[in-house]
């Protein structure tokens, strides 16, 4: 029942957050106007409506802090990007590249946040399950607790790059109408099998429902702000889910699908793929 609520209030939200935003926008005019791939304009306010209404729908219906800071904290620095950003260095091996020659890009920022985003979102999540486990079991659990104490270090840190790698994936996918709102349903899906991570991905993809409409229009886009956010979001439901066995095969996925990013253009992987050409333009006019 808490899934349940937490995905409809998160797309009821995120729907009424587009709106009030669209409204009135923050900033300038035109500070949020962008033209996407087929040249025309499109509105980046969809993405701090996703995140406000996914945070505040999980938040509210019990997933924790962790996830709460994970999709907010991730919004934030992609509005850096959104915003502030330059073209100059492109992909996470750009951003590094400048980084190593002493040029701080909002990139390299975003790459750096996002990680210190996942740490910090993993030791939330991992200290909730642990004061969930001594409730539940008395002194067994507390002394179950403190064995798992001695390898945290690991499994937060696997933990924090599984996070910041679910982020920069979505932010990968959010290149065509509805491809990465539909790839946050997926995985909302995917995660949400577990009691544990079910509020969580609920959230986020109630708020890729809400939202996906105008997005397969090519009215609105994630930008950064809402890609990582969603992103970031099942990436904590993915570590609230899983142990650490799931969390190292999570991360060697995440990986994989990052190195080969930088060599091979997903969009020609999906356009050349029947199936996928079919799925990712499913609902576009």
């Amino acid at each position: 029942m808490r899934a349940l609520a937490s995905a409809g209030l998160a797309a009821v939200l995120a729907r009424g957050a587009l709106h009030a935003l669209a409204r009135r926008p923050p900033g300038p005019v035109g500070t949020w106007d962008r033209v996407n791939h087929a040249g025309t304009g499109v509105s980046l306010l969809e993405g701090p409506a996703y995140a406000a209404g996914a945070a505040l729908a999980a938040g509210m219906a019990g997933a924790g802090a962790g996830p709460v800071l994970a999709a907010t904290a991730s919004a934030g620095l992609g509005a850096l990007d959104d915003l502030r950003g330059d073209s100059g260095s492109k992909g996470l091996k750009g951003h590094l590249t400048a980084l190593a020659r002493g040029e701080v890009t909002t990139g390299a920022v975003k790459v750096v946040g996002l990680a210190v985003t996942g740490l910090a979102t993993t030791v939330l999540v991992d200290r909730s399950a642990d004061r969930s486990a001594h409730r539940a079991a008395g002194r067994a659990a507390s002394r179950a607790g403190d064995r798992r104490a001695s390898r945290s270090a690991v499994d937060t840190l696997v933990g924090g790059a599984v996070v910041a790698g679910c982020a920069n994936l979505l932010n990968l996918l959010d290149l065509r109408p509805g491809r990465a709102l539909k790839a946050a349903l997926v995985l909302g899906l995917l995660t949400g099998t577990s009691p544990s991570s079910s509020v969580a991905a609920a959230g986020a993809a109630g708020a890729a429902a809400g939202l996906i409409g105008p997005d397969l229009r090519g009215e609105t886009m994630l930008g950064d702000t809402g890609a990582n956010s969603a992103g970031a979001l099942l990436g904590a439901a993915l570590v609230q889910r899983c142990g650490r066995r799931g969390r190292w095969w999570a991360l060697a996925a995440l990986a994989a699908l990052t190195l080969a990013s930088e060599k091979v253009s997903f969009t020609v992987v999906i356009e050349s793929t029947p199936v996928l050409r079919e799925l990712d333009a499913l609902g576009r006019p």
